[in-house]
């Protein structure tokens, strides 16, 4: 059942069968990566286009047109197409029979809640890294984004088919820790009585520390006070540590986003039998002729005044696509952040993970080459790497930035937005541009109920299902309309253009996980719902006109039951949907 859940790969493999009986398709080694079959752009050109006689005539030596007119003759032939037509240069346009439509209702009510699902995965292990914000305060705006993008993509991914691991990698391991320690410190001097005065540059000034502040007096009294400096720094970024990160799963809760794995960045530091894992992975990779002692030229431009030539211990990313070598060992003797990151890297590998995503912020574009030259030395170029990089986004009240929080002291925390306008408008508003293009939250539009809310409007579609089967089990209590009385229906009696319309948008559903499957775009979700609801909405609104296309028909049990059959295909695929991005599926709107 799974192979005919996409209806265009169905379709497509029709196509390429057709090519293998003709003679040159038997004595040429053709190159058919290139041919789809795909929705007509304008509906009005037909149910399917292929483009197969385009991507075909140079390699077989014939005139597009007229390449395109001998697979039209094969086509027809096909039970479930009705009519094929050659348009322009030599696409094919094809019109499926409506007993096709019926039949692929029935396919999708009785896949369920898994239509759609489970088609391009196999299984296959992916590890999917989003938010590993740096752990020293609340989650802000600037986190929100990536955070529900890497999560959808995750529910994207496993719906797919995928075996998905979802990791924060927790850097915890930095000076940034240090000054977290010690604005941390400042803050529990406070809450013992000591008067602070205006928090020093240089610290975290927001307010989110004054609590665990609290917390440690409580504890420890003003024993810290007198400690051993080392000794306290180390309890100082231990209780911070855990302080901040418990802060961030609770930000992440608010959104109903979960990881399976929080990667501590001290783990490859640690030290066992006096090697770490970034020991290890050093000198293997310098076995493997990747890690070596050399120097490095001086950076282009003015070179600064501290710069001093030196050997070092670089990484030759240079022989995997990057532009320079890279340092792993600072001047003092510490590793460098590439080091770990080399090391963590390696860490997933051995995992055995085959294919890695990393969802970074915009500000980490100069990344991304470096990462892809991790990924292939580590890997021997076995891992499929895929690295999202995610736009700004503008808050806006009345088309008016949003001042800064409070609590934060100088930015928006994720809890500010989801605690105004609930976690469903921000997961779908977030989805509703692609991950690379900026956006603009606007308050007052996610929270109003309209047609240019498409977070509302899709709820709304599911709500208006719901509402129907509600007035159906009322004005009709002794028709039985469960699942299994649903699939029974006779679909052949769904005539009506905007009823096949609905059908065919139904079926682009598993089309569209495939594609943002495989591309890691899973924002082709929240647009595809958004056309689903369009669809759907016009097409109760023509029920409103002509009340023959209501859905319930109280002198035709039969064509209700069909019409019922239909809205609940639309629910399902709704909510799968709405699952995926994840947002609730209401049954009604309040």
């Amino acid at each position: 059942m799974k192979s005919e859940m996409n209806l265009f790969s169905k379709f497509e493999n029709e196509v390429k069968k057709i090519i293998e009986t003709f003679e040159f398709g038997k004595d040429l080694k053709l190159d058919t990566s290139r041919i789809s079959v795909e929705p007509p752009r304008d509906v009005s050109h037909g149910d399917l286009a292929t483009n197969v006689a385009m991507v075909l005539a140079k390699q077989v030596g014939k005139n597009p047109r007229e390449l395109a007119a001998t697979i039209v003759g094969e086509l027809e032939k096909l039970p479930d197409i009705g009519s094929a037509r050659i348009a322009g240069p030599g696409f094919i346009n094809i019109d499926l029979e409506p007993s096709f439509w019926s039949g692929h209702l029935g396919l999708i009510l009785r896949s369920g809640d898994k239509y759609g699902a489970g088609l391009v995965g196999q299984g296959k292990k992916v590890n999917v890294e989003y938010v590993s914000a740096n752990p020293t305060g609340p989650m802000h705006v600037g986190h929100c984004r990536g955070a529900v993008i890497g999560d959808a993509l995750a529910n994207l991914l496993t719906f797919a088919g995928f075996d998905v691991t979802r990791e924060y990698y927790v850097n915890d391991a930095g000076a940034q820790i240090d000054i977290l320690a010690s604005s941390l410190y400042l803050r529990y001097r406070e809450a013992l009585g000591a008067d602070i005065g205006a928090i020093p540059e240089g610290l975290y000034p927001g307010n989110y520390l004054i609590d665990p502040a609290k917390k440690l007096a409580a504890q420890y009294h003003d024993k810290l006070l007198s400690m051993d400096n080392s000794d306290r720094r180390d309890l100082l970024r231990s209780f911070a540590i855990d302080e901040m990160m418990n802060l961030i799963r609770e930000d992440l809760s608010s959104l109903n986003i979960h990881h399976d794995v929080f990667f501590s960045e001290r783990e490859l530091h640690k030290k066992i039998d006096g090697m770490s894992e970034i020991d290890g992975m050093l000198e293997e990779m310098r076995e493997r002729g990747f890690v070596y002692d050399g120097h490095l030229p001086p950076p282009k431009g003015e070179v600064p005044e501290d710069w001093e030539d030196r050997e070092q211990t670089l990484f030759k990313s240079t022989l995997v696509g990057d532009d320079i070598d890279r340092p792993l060992v600072k001047s003092d003797g510490s590793f460098t952040y590439f080091a770990a990151d080399l090391a963590y890297f390696k860490n997933k590998f051995d995992r055995g993970f085959k294919r890695m995503v990393y969802v970074l912020g915009a500000d980490h574009g100069g990344y991304v080459k470096r990462l892809k030259a991790v990924a292939s030395a580590v890997s021997n170029d076995t891992v499929e790497l895929d690295v999202l990089l995610c736009q700004l986004v503008k808050l806006l009240r009345d088309n008016k930035p949003v001042q800064m929080s409070k609590r934060a002291g100088n930015f928006i925390t994720l809890r500010d937005v989801v605690d105004e306008v609930g976690s469903d408008a921000v997961r779908f508003m977030m989805l509703y541009r692609k991950a690379e293009a900026l956006l603009d939250f606007d308050f007052q539009k996610v929270t109003e109920q309209s047609r240019d809310n498409p977070v509302f409007y899709v709820q709304y579609a599911h709500a208006r299902t719901c509402s129907v089967f509600r007035q159906a089990a009322e004005e009709l209590p002794d028709m039985p309309i469960g699942e299994e009385d649903l699939a029974t229906a006779d679909f052949t009696l769904l005539k009506n253009e905007g009823e096949l319309g609905l059908i065919k948008k139904l079926a682009e559903y598993p089309r569209i996980i495939e594609q943002a499957a495989k591309s890691d775009e899973p924002h082709r979700v929240a647009f595809y719902l958004n056309d689903l609801a369009s669809d759907f909405h016009s097409h109760w609104n023509r029920g409103k006109e002509k009340p023959e296309l209501r859905f319930i028909n109280d002198k035709n049990a039969q064509l209700t039951l069909a019409r019922l059959a239909m809205l609940h295909a639309t629910a399902l695929i709704l909510a799968s949907g709405l699952a995926i991005i994840g947002a609730r599926a209401p049954q009604e709107m309040r």
